[in-house]
């Protein structure tokens, strides 16, 4: 397996572990809740989301999803967006974090070092449990037609340590039993591999189906020049979590919140991740998201990955 970096996308770091604050959300008094309060600890809950997309596009989502949440709990939500993967998992790890909004299989890592609960995901308009799939692309007159066909090209992944950018179509490649002759490099997130793909500076690209809807929504890719040579089993969308040490009191009001936010606090954030039209935020356990802990058990992953 050969692996490059294509592009470097990075935020600015904060405290050292790659966090990049946005101004924090409060309730329409602006007043923030006693911060010796068991469900605001400190004043505040930090809240992490990782870059899978630009974070100036991601913050005004989660700015409002945030503002809602806080109205609900009294109490200053502040959102987080770390500079990558890893960035998130050591956060949380490190107590900088008291929820977090995973990539599926960076939850694995965070539930291994943080003990990091799934509390909720992002439901379809009647309230069902959604997900998406990865995939891999190639231009439309391209002679790849199969993914062993991409044996001796160039494939433009998202970032180390994401599920659809990185470790489903690495795994992929080596079912097809050609994982060392293909040369994958990461482009620094999912709009940057599609980008990758359309400026024709490699053979193919992983695309999932998140990224399409709204890169064809948004008109940057016009899915009738290529093809999609390769698509994954069905993920689970990114579960919200709790860190493991946070008192069980704050695990179930936050819990409660989340599941109490109407549709629309929630809609700008679920159209990032596929979900048209949006419903409210779902109950998920930890077992939601066994395949991805079978996967990572199964390729032998680790959080050196991310």
């Amino acid at each position: 397996m050969k692996k490059n970096t294509l592009l470097a996308a990075s935020a600015i770091a904060l405290v050292g572990l790659g966090l990049t604050g946005c101004s924090p959300a409060a309730d329409e008094s602006g007043a923030t809740a006693d911060a010796a309060s068991v469900t605001c600890p400190d004043g505040k809950i930090r809240f992490g989301i990782l870059p899978y997309e630009d974070p100036e596009r991601l913050e005004p989502a989660y700015q409002t999803l945030a503002a809602a949440l806080s109205e609900k709990l009294d109490c200053e939500v502040e959102v987080l967006i770390t500079e990558d993967y890893a960035a998130e998992v050591l956060a949380m790890e490190n107590d900088q974090l008291e929820i977090a909004q995973f990539g599926p299989l960076g939850f694995v890592f965070a539930n291994e070092r943080a003990d990091a609960t799934a509390m909720v995901s992002f439901g379809d308009s009647e309230g069902k449990p959604t997900t998406y799939t990865g995939g891999i692309w190639v231009p439309k007159d391209s002679p790849v037609q199969t993914i062993e066909d991409l044996k001796g090209k160039t494939l433009a992944l998202g970032s180390p340590g994401s599920t659809s950018g990185d470790a489903l179509p690495m795994s992929a490649l080596a079912d097809a039993g050609i994982v060392d002759d293909v040369t994958a490099d990461y482009a620094g997130g999912h709009p940057e591999a599609l980008l990758a793909l359309v400026n024709g500076t490699v053979d193919a690209a992983q695309i999932n189906s998140q990224t399409l809807a709204t890169a064809t929504a948004e008109g940057t890719f016009d899915e009738s020049q290529f093809r999609q040579v390769w698509e994954s089993e069905e993920i689970p969308n990114d579960p919200i979590t709790v860190r493991g040490n946070m008192p069980q009191e704050f695990k179930d009001a936050v819990s409660e919140a989340l599941l109490s936010l109407d549709a629309a606090d929630v809609e700008k954030v679920s159209g990032f991740l596929g979900v048209d039209p949006a419903g409210p935020l779902i109950p998920v356990t930890n077992e939601t998201y066994k395949p991805l802990f079978d996967l990572a058990e199964t390729m032998g992953l680790t959080e050196k990955d991310v």
